[in-house]
């Protein structure tokens, strides 16, 4: 089967694979934002002394 039968018959391309890395994309970009601003808080917390003892 050639290359232009298998698009033809809506066989898996590089149409097919884009929304996968799209989506993997996204939520990796998600997780660096959490894990961005989780440091951020937490760096926050602890310059305002919320870590230190009383």
């Amino acid at each position: 089967m050639s290359d232009d039968e298998q698009r033809a018959e809506g066989g898996p391309g590089p149409a097919r694979r884009a929304p996968v890395w799209l989506i993997l994309g996204v939520v990796a970009s998600a997780l660096v934002v959490c894990c961005c601003s989780a440091l951020i808080g937490l760096t926050v917390s602890w310059a305002a002394g919320l870590f230190g003892p009383r």
